[in-house]
């Protein structure tokens, strides 16, 4: 995504598509960290997280192109940092716990 412009993006339907599905990747994992997790890390916003992984899911037809651009290339960087923070300060204390259903 790095240097793709909203118009570039727009128009290369492959790289919209696989973009799309990294997201909802990210929104699946998401709804399955544990809510006492999701509780003590309220500071992520794990239910827009989520919400945008059910709306591309679910209403993929509608999808505004923009927004999984601004989220691709503004939230997704940040949220890879805060986890990144969360993976590592975690790794020593089994912080991380993930429903299995």
């Amino acid at each position: 995504m790095e240097g793709l412009s909203l118009d570039k993006f727009v128009g290369l339907d492959i790289v919209r598509r696989a973009v799309l599905q990294r997201l909802t990747e990210i929104g699946e994992a998401a709804s399955r960290l544990s809510p006492e997790f999701r509780s003590r890390h309220a500071d992520v916003p794990w239910s827009d997280i989520i919400g945008f992984r059910n709306i591309a899911v679910h209403a993929y037809f509608a999808v505004d192109w923009r927004i999984v651009w601004f989220a691709a290339t503004r939230n997704a960087p940040a949220l890879a940092e805060r986890v990144g923070d969360l993976l590592e300060k975690a790794a020593d204390s089994a912080d991380v716990v993930v429903d299995q259903d």
